[in-house]
């Protein structure tokens, strides 16, 4: 079967495959998101660190949908964390935004001192409960810190990570299936450092499908249940394209083809304040 256009964790419908726009310049962005809710997109993810959360908000408005039909994550940097901080990021992204709440708010990367984040996921429940944001949740946690985070609050939404099929998150994702917890794959083409469109397993199976290796590659993230997936494209014809992958249907053993692909363990994303990942 295709994939489905929303995955549903806790009761709630998130579109499977969003737009991510870190690093869109902000004169393209505003383009790119009024583009992509034009060809069928209902999920955009940006992040105070990217800078374009204005444009976002330019091109929510310029496409004219719906807000209630539209996905909006945002994140807040690790200089934020402290409450009252945290509180002001909140609230200068829903400003630029132009927007009363947004869906998601995440804690973009796992804070430096361990303990800053109780207080930061208790400020985030307190924006949650005033209806700044709909659902609160952590980014570039791996699974020991994911557990952590899930005892001091159970009710964290969503994992925002790298994933894709070079990077295998096998313990994240038996975290969700315990939790019913979203996990949000960032660089599902493995970004701009990575070769994942010139593997030769994909292109054999993009082959057999008519199809191209990024299709595939997105198609096995998303028939996977609790996760979305959030690629990048400042070019219109490959959003499109992108969003398509959704009607690219794997064969089991594809799919399993695939998984042993992952176990490659290729990160691509790992800054000098990255966790541990223990890989």
């Amino acid at each position: 079967m295709p994939a489905p256009f929303t995955k549903t964790v806790r009761g709630v419908a998130v579109p499977t495959i969003g737009l991510g726009v870190f690093e869109i310049d902000p004169g393209e962005t505003e383009e790119a998101v009024a583009d992509a809710l034009a060809a069928g997109y209902r999920h955009i993810d940006t992040a105070k660190m990217y800078d374009n959360e204005e444009e976002v908000g330019r091109g929510i408005e310029a496409s004219g949908v719906d807000r209630d039909e539209i996905w909006v994550t945002t994140k807040v940097w690790m200089e934020d964390y402290a409450p009252d901080d945290l509180r002001e990021s909140a609230e200068t992204s829903l400003r630029k935004l132009g927007l009363d709440s947004v869906d998601l708010l995440l804690l973009h990367w796992p804070p430096g001192n361990g303990s800053g984040l109780e207080p930061a996921l208790d400020t985030l429940k307190q924006l949650r409960d005033e209806g700044k944001i709909s659902q609160l949740g952590v980014s570039n946690f791996p699974g020991y810190m994911l557990r952590e985070a899930l005892e001091a609050e159970p009710e964290i939404f969503a994992n925002q990570v790298e994933y894709h099929a070079k990077l295998s998150q096998n313990e994240l994702l038996e975290i969700a299936a315990e939790s019913d917890l979203l996990i949000e794959a960032y660089a599902p083409l493995s970004g701009s450092a990575g070769d994942l469109v010139d593997e030769p397993l994909l292109k054999e199976i993009a082959e057999a499908h008519d199809t191209t290796p990024g299709q595939v590659a997105l198609a096995w993230l998303a028939q996977q249940d609790r996760v979305v997936l959030l690629p990048r494209s400042t070019d219109p014809g490959r959003r499109r394209e992108n969003l398509a992958a959704l009607e690219v249907e794997l064969t089991d053993e594809e799919k399993c083809h695939i998984d042993e692909l992952s176990e490659q363990r290729q990160r691509n994303f790992d800054p000098p304040f990255a966790p541990d990942w223990r890989d």
